[in-house]
């Protein structure tokens, strides 16, 4: 009985230490689990941290400054010429002999004979314009005035071998072959590809990047009409153009001083944009004028000019101004004067306009001097 009874407690005993035991054992692997998922989460953070520092002292990428690099004002030089009246007819009702369709057949008919003695001056400029005064027509209803010139429409070519590019139409003989000579005469120069300007007309023309434009009028009066119309003109051309040159037929036959009206348009047209006056029909040179900084040549007398076979006074030159533009705005310019003679010969008109030399083209720059009181400078034949 005892005996049972001490087997039993015996067996007790080892399940209590098997129990104890597993136990144990099972507190043991939790405890590695645990201990080993802690460190692998220190060592996993750690790992971070380490790229973090690793990233942290990556070399940022290099930046490089904007740089606005302001490109170099643009720069050009021109040379623009102009002269005066050219008369390239006959009036019919005159004699024949000694005219300038009988000087011309007497030079072979060669129509580059008128501007032979001056064409390698406008050649070397960038522009050149005149004042065509007569018609190029084949028309015979005339108006009825004193002097009427016209002149067959090859004549036209005359200007394109005397290097002349442009000429103004705005005069008191455009129409002395009424609206059919007028007509006549703008095909006659659009067939010998010859520009023109004036009655309506407007040219612009390029030359080295920069574009000037040209304006005509009659200038003998204003009235409050003209004077918008001119305003608007001028303002509309001032916005297709670097620089704007207004010729006016204008002034009183064999006064070397403009008068009221002639001084009052410069300055008005001056005012509003222009920035060249360029002036013809007296027939005789008047002075120059600086005004607002500007140049004004109220009169550049006759140049080739068929209408008197033997003047009295036969002076005349060709203005030039060599025009310096910085991102095509003028900024500065130059001004001389060519004097010359209407012909290449003293005792009488050959229509071939010469330069003077000597004491006869220092006389002439004297004369001009004389005349141009409100210039500001001293004309001279050089730039």
């Amino acid at each position: 009985m005892r005996n049972n009874r001490s087997k039993k407690l015996k067996a007790k005993k080892t399940k209590i230490i098997v129990f104890s035991s597993l136990i144990t054992l099972c507190l043991l692997v939790a405890g590695f689990f645990a201990g080993y998922k802690l460190k692998s989460n220190k060592l996993q953070a750690q790992k971070n941290n380490d790229n973090k520092a690793v990233e942290a002292v990556k070399p940022a990428a290099e930046v490089k400054p904007e740089v606005s690099e302001k490109p170099a004002a643009a720069s050009a030089e021109l040379v623009i010429t102009s002269v005066g009246d050219c008369t390239i007819g006959h009036d019919d009702k005159f004699a024949f002999a000694q005219s300038l369709p009988d000087v011309l057949g007497k030079n072979n008919n060669d129509l580059g004979y008128f501007f032979k003695n001056v064409a390698d001056i406008f050649k070397a400029d960038d522009i050149t314009t005149a004042n065509l005064e007569t018609t190029f027509t084949t028309a015979n209803k005339k108006a009825e005035k004193e002097f009427t010139f016209k002149a067959p429409p090859e004549y036209a070519k005359a200007f394109v071998l005397g290097n002349i590019e442009g000429v103004n139409v705005s005069n008191n003989h455009i129409y002395d072959y009424l609206q059919q000579g007028f007509n006549d005469t703008l095909q006659s120069l659009k067939t010998a590809n010859v520009n023109y300007f004036g009655e309506g007309n407007k040219w612009i023309t390029e030359a080295k990047g920069i574009k000037v434009g040209y304006l005509g009028y009659r200038g003998f009066s204003y009235d409050n009409a003209f004077l918008k119309k001119l305003q608007g003109d001028i303002e509309g051309l001032k916005k297709e153009a670097d620089f704007v040159v207004v010729n006016f037929h204008w002034g009183e036959e064999g006064k070397y001083s403009p008068n009221a009206t002639q001084k009052y348009l410069a300055h008005f047209s001056i005012d509003k944009g222009a920035d060249l006056i360029v002036g013809h029909h007296p027939h005789v040179i008047q002075g120059l004028e600086t005004y607002k900084g500007k140049t004004i040549a109220y009169s550049m007398g006759n140049f080739a000019f068929g209408g008197n076979k033997n003047p009295s006074d036969k002076d005349t030159f060709i203005l030039q101004l060599k025009l310096n533009f910085t991102d095509k705005k003028p900024d500065k310019y130059a001004v001389r004067v060519i004097p010359c003679s209407i012909s290449s010969v003293d005792y009488v008109n050959n229509y071939s306009p010469k330069p003077l030399s000597g004491t006869k083209k220092d006389a002439m720059l004297q004369k001009l001097n004389k005349l141009s009181p409100d210039l500001g400078y001293s004309i001279k034949d050089q730039f």
